[in-house]
């Protein structure tokens, strides 16, 4: 039983151009796919799959350090999809790889240990696609130190 439902509507402009609508006052995104198929003017459902992730990573990781009382900002978060051919030869995503930095370093951070032992565990929609897509995950803090890596 879900705790909650998320409604989202698309609506085809043409050929596979979409509005994504989220609900009354957020405004729609165009979806595109790529060329050949589409025109590649809105991004394409890998695309919004990888910022999906991100975002996710994103929010869990500076919901984790405000729960400290610390302020890691500005994040930055870089997330890489891997499509390509699988065993039957159709086109998948194969990996997402996502580089979460902190906006600060990390030796002014408490709970960092614990912060980063837990964060991705709450992360929704990270743990529902790396059920089926692997998902490898790095924090840096801003001097570029790795913090994390799995």
């Amino acid at each position: 039983m879900s705790e909650s439902l998320v409604h989202v509507q698309l609506v085809q402009r043409q050929d596979y151009q979409f509005d994504i609508q989220f609900g009354a006052g957020i405004p729609p995104v165009m979806g595109d796919e790529p060329a050949p198929l589409g025109a590649g003017l809105g991004p394409s459902p890998v695309q919004l799959l990888a910022a999906a992730v991100g975002n996710c990573l994103s929010d869990s990781l500076l919901f984790a350090l405000r729960k400290f009382k610390q302020a890691p900002e500005p994040l930055h978060c870089d997330v890489r999809a891997e499509v390509g051919r699988n065993a039957e030869g159709r086109m998948r995503v194969l990996q997402i790889n996502a580089t979460l930095t902190l906006g600060v370093p990390a030796a002014g951070l408490q709970h960092l240990d614990r912060v980063l032992d837990q964060f991705e565990a709450y992360c929704t929609v990270t743990q529902s696609v790396g059920q089926g897509i692997p998902i490898g995950i790095e924090v840096l803090d801003s001097l570029g130190t790795v913090l994390k890596r799995k």
